[in-house]
């Protein structure tokens, strides 16, 4: 596809590093929009221009110069998606130091860790909130020479200072960046460890450069695209999508203010493209079936057939389908169901992009029919992030789609996808065994899921070499496929399928709390009494409910017991990784012991 927009790319060669990426962006358009954020102070959305961001990141570059840190030196920031996330990396890089993301709610302990693992000489943090959690680890964190904290508050710390007395008043002029070489580490990246402690993944600057300008040939971005940040800039998914390749096509990017205010923001901002993970198109989906079931069949009548009118209009522009005489209708049922969704979205979305975890295909056929045009990608942190991707005219839902121009990929033993590419990460920091597991002498990387690709070259994830559960008696399944189904009962918010070794599947499920009163009522107990979890009544009709999600699964893949719970998994419990994935082994040790029960007799 070319339009006269892509003439304003940046290219890796024009670029060389992240930082000379920027630099170049605003040569090209230092008078454009390039972020917008919402300033609580003055309670109004702010602007900010390249030029604007150049003044800014001069100021947070003389400031750093000041610490006396050599080339390739870590540093480390803890913020919110934010303006300053962005000035302090690319003033970081233009000294050659090292950016460490660290996410805003993980566990002080691992932040801990992470410091010290990566021997971090400067932290940026927000809130005294922030400080308070981290008091505890503070003394352990003795490689830090300065601690920095947008917010201005009191400390008997002598390392820390607030960001308004460390950059000072003046503005000041950029000095020029230290030399780098494209090949060079840029940052290194932890990973979520849902088993052991966190690896960094170590990401050059031609890692992420190569990365965003080819998989910009799968994802267009154009300079006049608005793009509403919300998925953490930890995130390497975000930052490389939302933030580099932003700067590398001009387009401009407005951060959400919270995710409980996303359905605001999506309003007053009327994005073009949204970069999203499963979880916020399910919640969606379960709010509007929610709706459906309590409104007239009419509405229900209505709601079926646009999204079955939609969903052939889109098989039929994809190629894949004929004329049907039911497209007369689109007119009336776009007036009537599809544009109120869409003006929900904010009414201008060009494309959703999905990554992260699988989108299960009827959600995808929702918002697909509705005239959203959803597309599935897929990746790693280990490869910066982008390996495939679908393309609007090219888009198989229910696939991670075709692997992005520069990459390879192929099906090894036991079904694994491997990948080989520009792309791929020069190894874990301090850790070369895990590399060596990781990436073979060939420079293939196991991703460690299992995988089909199809005639066309189409991707499907087909689950997980280590998610495998193997009953007593030799069947075998994927936890994840169950739990993706059950979770379309909005009944449940959160679960976890066990088995392992054992003779049937129990479901450990996290109960939805707004949906729980309800169901419990039906039954004839109250949803706010502890032994309500357990009454053998309530349990069998939660059974019912997820046999009904589990339909097409074989029979040996009944869920026979379910333990249900009230208290969310969360990362401040310890149960989910700073990206919300489910720490399974945690899981299963801290409810051991109730997992047992569910066994006992059989």
């Amino acid at each position: 596809m070319t339009t006269p927009e892509n003439d304003d790319v940046i290219s890796p060669q024009q670029a060389v590093t992240l930082h000379g990426l920027f630099l170049e962006r605003v040569r090209r358009t230092r008078d454009k929009i390039a972020y917008r954020y919402f300033d609580n102070r003055q309670s109004v959305w702010v602007d900010l221009s390249w030029g604007q961001m150049l003044e800014q990141v001069a100021r947070w570059q003389a400031a750093l110069a000041q610490e006396g840190l050599a080339k390739g030196d870590r540093v480390a920031l803890m913020l919110r998606n934010c303006p300053q996330w962005v000035l302090f990396d690319q003033a970081a890089m233009s000294l050659g130091l090292v950016v460490v993301p660290l996410y805003t709610v993980d566990r002080a302990e691992n932040i801990a860790y992470i410091v010290n693992d990566a021997q971090v000489k400067v932290v940026l943090f927000e809130t005294a909130e922030q400080w308070r959690e981290l008091s505890g680890v503070v003394g352990q964190m003795g490689c830090v020479q300065r601690f920095i904290s947008l917010d201005d508050f009191k400390s008997q710390e002598a390392r820390l200072v607030p960001a308004a007395k460390y950059l000072h008043a003046q503005s000041v002029e950029l000095l020029p960046a230290v030399p780098c070489e494209s090949g060079e580490l840029a940052s290194i990246i932890y990973t979520s460890g849902t088993t052991g402690k966190p690896k960094g993944v170590m990401l050059s600057h031609s890692n992420m450069l190569s990365n965003i300008y080819d998989g910009r040939a799968t994802f267009a971005v154009f300079q006049s695209d608005l793009m509403l940040s919300f998925l953490p800039l930890s995130h390497t998914f975000e930052r490389t999508c939302g933030y580099y390749m932003q700067v590398m096509t001009g387009a401009t990017v407005a951060y959400a203010r919270s995710i409980p205010l996303l359905s605001e923001d999506l309003q007053i901002i009327r994005p073009t493209l949204l970069i999203s993970v499963p979880r916020i198109y399910e919640r969606i989906y379960g709010a509007i079936n929610t709706k459906l079931r309590d409104g007239s069949p009419l509405k229900r009548m209505l709601f079926k057939l646009a999204v079955d009118v939609g969903w052939s209009r889109f098989q039929h522009a994809q190629g894949r389908a004929g004329w049907k005489f039911s497209f007369l209708l689109w007119p009336l049922l776009q007036r009537l169901v599809a544009q109120k969704i869409m003006d929900r979205l904010g009414g201008r979305l060009r494309t959703a992009v999905t990554s992260g975890a699988a989108l299960a295909p009827e959600i995808s056929r929702m918002f697909i029919g509705l005239g959203l045009p959803v597309v599935q990608g897929y990746g790693l942190t280990e490869t910066s992030p982008i390996v495939a991707g679908n393309k609007l005219d090219n888009n198989f839902p229910d696939s991670v789609g075709q692997a992005i121009r520069g990459v390879q990929v192929k099906v090894g033993e036991q079904s694994a996808l491997l990948v080989k590419g520009p792309n791929v990460m020069m190894g874990y920091w301090n850790n070369p065994e895990a590399t060596r597991a990781m990436i073979d002498a060939d420079g293939w990387l196991n991703t460690g899921d299992t995988a089909r690709i199809s005639e066309t070259g189409h991707i499907y994830i087909t689950g997980r070499l280590k998610e495998i559960i193997v009953l007593s008696n030799g069947e075998k399944m994927p936890p994840a496929d169950i739990e993706a189904a059950i979770l379309h009962d909005p009944l449940i918010d959160q679960v976890m399928i066990c088995g392992e070794a054992r003779p049937y599947l129990v479901a450990l499920a996290v109960l939805n709390p707004e949906v729980w009163p309800a169901v419990a009522a039906k039954v004839g107990v109250r949803s706010d009494m502890p032994e309500s979890l357990t009454d053998s009544n309530v349990e069998a009709k939660v059974l019912r409910r997820i046999a009904r999600n589990m339909s097409e699964f074989p029979g040996y893949a009944n869920v026979h017991r379910v333990l249900l719970l009230r208290e969310p998994w969360t990362i401040d419990n310890g149960l989910l990784t700073p990206t919300l994935k489910l720490k399974r082994a945690v899981v299963a040790q801290r409810f051991a012991a109730q997992i047992d029960e569910l066994y006992k007799g059989h």
